[in-house]
């Protein structure tokens, strides 16, 4: 335990970094060998689109992680949050703690961002997607990243994060969502069990379904339990899947990156109501 601690208290810049890339080529070459859509399109552009947004997200990251860092320190010096204000022992603020920053920085971040309009405007680049595959993950609009850093700010002061928490969080996290993002090919046994604690690419898949009530199901990024806990969890047939978003289905506005850095502000599109016929 301590040596965990001590290890993501003092977590170097170059670790973080390789673990990003590490899980984003592991994940990237399991899917080339056990694909479970084999459509054909251009994967060096697709690629290279979410490669740029990726960057865009780290360097907003590695810009604000300042402020990550002072208020953890803060939170812990003042004694504010519910791991500080329970004194939690080391492996109670692992687990709970842990869990906690899940659901409040990926989770509820991840269902307002769909349920509050102008969040949704930038949350919608990720979504516009057609090929969703490991780099997909890491498909973020400059300002949603800058709205999910928020939340993980607020996360930490409610929970009362150590930074050792806080970067074992990140670092799984970004993990996580290249996983449940990969287009791998999973047995349902496999995919069933390891679905009883943690998020998979089935389950997440669904997710990115181009259409209602499919897009507003399966929140989850690290663990799957938050979804069937608020009633938010959908298994669904992955071949029958169509990725995108109903509002922008044309390719420019899928894999354009200047029109998608516009994406937020060109005003709310209303999503196409289904047909009993035509739901999966």
């Amino acid at each position: 335990m301590d040596a965990i601690i001590n290890y993501f208290e003092h977590i170097p810049s170059s670790h973080r970094s390789m673990i990003l890339i590490g899980g984003l080529t592991f994940f990237f070459l399991l899917e080339n060998a056990v694909p479970l859509f084999k459509k054909k399109y251009n994967k060096v552009s697709h690629t290279g689109l979410n490669i740029f947004f990726t960057l865009t997200t780290i360097l907003i990251n590695f810009f604000m992680a300042f402020m990550l860092v002072n208020t953890s320190d803060w939170v812990v010096a003042e004694g504010i949050g519910i791991l500080q204000w329970t004194s939690a022992a080391p492996w109670v603020a692992l687990v709970f703690g842990f869990m906690l920053m899940d659901f409040l920085g990926a989770w509820l971040a991840h269902y307002i961002e769909h349920h509050v309009k102008w969040m949704w405007q930038f949350h919608a680049v990720h979504h516009t997607d057609q090929n969703v595959d490991t780099t997909t993950a890491n498909r973020h609009h400059p300002g949603e990243s800058v709205i999910r850093f928020l939340f993980t700010m607020a996360a930490v002061v409610i929970v009362g994060a150590p930074m050792w928490l806080v970067f074992l969080y990140q670092s799984a996290s970004a993990l996580l969502s290249q996983f449940n993002h990969a287009n791998v090919a999973m047995p349902d046994w496999l995919d069933n069990t390891i679905r009883l604690v943690f998020c998979t690419p089935n389950m997440h898949r669904v997710h990115h379904h181009y259409r209602q009530p499919y897009s507003d199901t399966n929140y989850g990024n690290i663990f799957s339990f938050w979804d069937r806990i608020f009633g938010t969890h959908q298994v669904t047939d992955n071949s029958k899947l169509i990725y995108g978003l109903d509002t922008h289905m044309t390719e420019r506005e899928a894999n354009n990156v200047g029109a998608l850095l516009k994406l937020p502000f060109d005003g709310y599109r209303d999503h196409i109501e289904y047909t009993e016929e035509e739901k999966l």
